[in-house]
């Protein structure tokens, strides 16, 4: 998977559960907690952002089953 196009597919995922924050919101996760350029994102980078997702959306609501779907819908690009 080319770089540009993870950080999309990942935005796609995310825009079905932040609408229009979800750039904001995944160029912060992707810089702060990753250390990278958001649009370098790559599939080896999956596993550790969608941990970051879980960890960051789960304070933001008490909706386990949404938090989990979300991370396993991110994980899941590694997978295909």
């Amino acid at each position: 998977m080319a770089a540009g196009s993870v950080y999309k597919q990942v935005s796609e995922i995310t825009r079905d559960y932040l609408g229009p924050a979800t750039d904001r919101f995944l160029d912060r996760q992707i810089t702060f907690h990753l250390k990278k350029d958001p649009h370098l994102l790559t599939s080896e980078d999956i596993p550790k952002l969608a941990e970051w997702v879980k960890v960051s959306i789960a304070i933001l609501t008490d909706d386990r089953s949404m938090v989990d779907e979300f991370s396993n819908r991110i994980n899941s690009l590694v997978r295909q």
